[in-house]
């Protein structure tokens, strides 16, 4: 398989440094990388990117992640391997993604005190830029047929 475009980000001048700044500040964070890599994973198998989904898993394992976890990621209310902060942080992640399939808060107040129980203010901004970011990309890769384990170039 071959994608349809070029990746847009890589077309139009100075995209690059714009992901590249938001990357860098999200993991000045204080979040741990592997917990990142899950919020990454989870909201690409959400928005069904395999591009992204392949990446996500890479990462998470060059990251440290267990394999174990990783096949869990999808059911992670039933599986018995995350922690509660873990699991705070993926129900903000489903929430933000799943936007428009919400008919009241897009993020409801339940959701959002998990988090904030477990995450600081600096915390939870790394965190939603990277559900933002991870959206955006879905967004640039599912258009143009973006294929898993393709390489930006």
């Amino acid at each position: 398989m071959k994608a349809r475009m070029k990746n847009p980000a890589m077309i139009l001048p100075d995209a690059m440094q714009g992901i590249q700044n938001l990357y860098k500040a999200m993991h000045q964070g204080g979040v741990p990388q592997e917990l990142l890599e899950l919020v990454y994973l989870r909201v690409s198998q959400i928005n069904g990117c395999s591009a992204c989904v392949y990446a996500g898993v890479a990462s998470a394992k060059k990251a440290g992640e267990s394999d174990e976890r990783l096949h869990a990621v999808a059911a992670w209310r039933e599986a018995p391997f995350f922690t509660d902060a873990e699991r705070a942080a993926l129900a903000l992640t489903e929430a933000a993604t799943r936007i428009a399939d919400r008919s009241g808060k897009a993020v409801p107040d339940d959701i959002w005190a998990e988090a904030a129980g477990h995450f600081d203010e600096q915390q939870l901004a790394a965190i939603i830029l990277m559900i933002a970011t991870t959206n955006f990309f879905n967004r640039l890769n599912t258009p143009i047929e973006e294929p898993a384990g393709a390489k930006w170039s």
